[in-house]
């Protein structure tokens, strides 16, 4: 508890700081590449991580293709391809799959029984973490020009408060009254009451943006759009713990004390960035 305590304390004001420097400093616009630099860092964290678990299993991962075009899809995000160019987001993805297929092809070619794997895993490892996670990069440079004022940082400190909030209020609930198991065959320290004290918390951090920082965005859609979004974290974290004891692994890794690997933190990150991309870009504009 302590160590998960001490390393939040040591992460999230670095976090919070790349988010709010843009909106503090205006004149200063390349501050926004602080935020970039760390969605960066964390992707290949957690791509590392998650080839360490395929390794586990004997899936045959082609790490290196996957890390090329996990660089390739973040640029097209840096450029805001999801709102701006659509089209090099699709291909960007075509290229992949066709490199990956035809190179896939020739490296089996002492044993295609795994070839089926070797491509599967490497898709799902760009898709999920590369492809995933840089919609937070779309965030950041996607929303700045806009009648509300610092968008692009309302917008993203909404979202860690909620993600994180709901992973907080799952956790320490759970620990404190938990007794009624979610789904134990996935997880089993996950609880009911966990879960619902993650809702309650993200509709709280949710209703305390609104409030503080974001009347822009009212209490209606804010605390709405935190449920779902808390939902969704949890499909994002039962699913990172179903691919880690499916390879024997209770933390991805252990570079964050207290919390495991970065992956493990992701999870439900991952899930809900494209969420919040597409909801703001609807709402906003």
């Amino acid at each position: 508890m302590k160590e998960r305590l001490l390393t939040a304390a040591v992460a999230l004001p670095v976090l919070i700081l790349s988010i709010i420097l843009p909106w503090i400093l205006p004149v200063y616009p390349e501050t926004a590449w602080l935020f970039v630099f760390l969605v960066a860092v964390a992707i290949i964290a957690g791509l590392f991580e998650y080839f360490s678990l395929t390794k586990k299993l004997e899936l045959k991962a082609d790490a290196s293709l996957g890390y090329v075009f996990a660089g390739l899809f973040f640029i097209a995000f840096v450029f805001d391809a999801p709102g701006k160019a659509p089209e090099l987001l699709s291909a960007t993805t075509i290229v992949f799959l066709i490199s990956l297929l035809i190179s896939q092809t020739f490296r089996f070619q002492k044993d295609f029984s795994k070839m089926l794997g070797g491509v599967g895993v490497t898709l799902l490892g760009v898709l999920w973490i590369a492809f995933l996670g840089s919609y937070l990069v779309a965030i950041r440079v996607g929303f700045e020009y806009s009648v509300v004022t610092s968008l692009s940082s309302k917008i993203l400190l909404y979202f860690f408060l909620v993600t994180m909030g709901s992973d907080a209020g799952a956790y320490f609930i759970g620990k404190k009254f938990g007794k009624r198991k979610l789904v134990p065959k996935i997880s089993p320290n996950k609880t009911w009451e966990g879960f619902v004290g993650g809702i309650i918390l993200a509709i709280g951090f949710a209703a305390l943006s609104t409030l503080l920082f974001f009347p822009e965005f009212p209490y209606q859609a804010s605390v709405s759009l935190a449920v779902a979004m808390s939902l969704i974290g949890v499909g994002g974290d039962l699913t990172a713990s179903a691919m880690k004891r499916g390879s024997k692994t209770k933390d991805a890794a252990s570079i964050l004390p207290g919390h495991g690997g970065l992956l493990d933190r992701l999870d439900s990150l991952l899930f809900n960035a494209p969420i919040m991309f597409y909801f703001a870009r609807y709402y906003f504009f």
